[in-house]
């Protein structure tokens, strides 16, 4: 007996898929379904299907990176590439080598058309987007009571902004009755926040899946009751890559449920963060203030000084001690001049008195007895009597003769 472990069953299988030169290089035609690219390795996963089977396929990055463009969910495309297994799970797959459309799918071209005429009526316009209120006090939340979307919406919530208050409408989010079921759940909401309670916006949500799984989300009334919300709307329907009319009748589309929970509500650190730092700017400009109120004080401490009596009336004191000392200086150096003056006058007096001449050793010659002053030789003859003055005293003398 020949017994097998599974990975030597599954490593034979994979070499019998390998040799057949059929499974080797073959063309496959199909709807791509559930396409996702992973991060970050880049390589795209996604699922081919007809009418009756599906495969699994694998796309390396390094071909993704070639094509014009990746497919989407929904497109019909052909596909060249070859079959394997994947050995870890024992699964056999399609791993294509090059990719090209073949016709856009049936659901895709329907999503497309509905899209294409709502986006004409402008329900999709930005125009009619509106902000998020940045506090939200009470949050609506349409989606099914079991789905993972909704722990994983209430446990961000926790995490985030534990404040806030969350009303559930319940609805199937899948199948065919799911498109009335999300339009009733939202006008309860509607009314909810119209008679009891307002609220601050909605969260429309569901988890991933392949196109079909998500197309209540595509429905023509879904989209039209999300764009009539009185309030804002965040629409987390899918993952990441995943688009529906849902999301853009919303007012903010968001990647995931989680997504949409962050998107609706501030994180509780950072408005730990803003409090501290309002905190610090409200210390900071009271310091300000004090510093500038005491600049001023002192300024009008300094204005009221020197506009106070004392002040003027020490500087009027001043003032005249300043007036005082300039009218002595003037009357000295007034003084000074007139001293000069007199001492000139003086020195000038003295300069023309007879005496200081006939001290210099000139004589005054009157003639006797008349006394009249010799000026010239003409004036006496000889045996004339004359008085002559000098410095000290007077000489008569006799003229004996004269000399032209």
């Amino acid at each position: 007996m020949n017994i097998l472990t599974v990975s030597q069953l599954t490593a034979h299988i994979k070499d019998l898929l390998d040799s057949d030169d059929l499974l080797q290089a073959v063309w496959l035609a199909g709807e791509v379904s559930n396409f996702k690219r992973a991060v970050p390795s880049g390589h795209c996963y996604f699922t081919l299907k007809d009418s009756g089977a599906s495969i699994a396929c694998a796309l390396w990055n390094s071909l993704a990176a070639k094509l014009p463009r990746l497919p989407v969910d929904g497109e019909q495309v052909l596909a060249f590439g070859y079959v394997s297994v994947y050995e870890p799970q024992g699964r056999y797959q399609f791993y294509p080598q090059y990719i090209e459309p073949a016709g856009v799918g049936r659901l895709y071209a329907e999503l497309e058309a509905l899209k294409a005429r709502l986006a004409a009526e402008g329900l999709f316009d930005q125009a009619r987007k509106r902000p998020l209120p940045p506090l939200p006090r009470r949050i609506g939340v349409v989606t099914s009571p079991q789905a993972a979307a909704l722990r994983d919406i209430l446990r961000t919530l926790a995490v985030r902004y534990p404040l806030v208050e969350v009303i559930l409408s319940p609805t199937a989010v899948q199948g065919a009755d799911a498109p009335p079921q999300i339009v009733a759940a939202l006008e309860r909401l509607y009314r909810w926040s119209n008679t009891v309670e307002p609220l601050d916006l909605i969260i429309v949500a569901r988890g991933g899946g392949a196109i079909e799984e998500l197309w209540a989300f595509n429905d023509e009334q879904v989209a039209r009751a999300i764009a009539a919300s009185p309030v804002p709307v965040v629409s987390g329907v899918g993952h990441e890559t995943d688009f529906t009319l849902a999301d853009f009748a919303a007012d903010v589309r968001a990647a995931t449920p989680t997504a949409a929970a962050a998107l609706a509500t501030p994180h509780r650190d950072d408005l730990a963060q803003q409090v501290r730092d309002l905190a610090g700017r409200l210390q900071a400009a009271m310091r300000r203030r004090l510093a500038a109120d005491r600049l001023a004080l002192e300024q009008a401490r300094r204005s009221l000084k020197r506009a106070s009596p004392q002040s003027t009336l020490a500087r009027q004191r001043q003032r005249v001690d300043d007036l005082s000392q300039a009218a002595a200086r003037q009357m000295r150096h007034a003084l000074a001049l007139r001293r000069a003056r007199l001492e000139g006058l003086v020195a000038r007096l003295r300069a023309l008195d007879p005496q200081a001449v006939l001290a210099r050793g000139y004589a005054i010659v009157r003639v006797l007895p008349a006394g009249a002053i010799l000026t010239a030789a003409r004036q006496v003859q000889p045996g004339d009597r004359l008085s002559i003055q000098v410095a000290d005293g007077q000489v008569q003398s006799v003229v004996l003769e004269t000399e032209p």
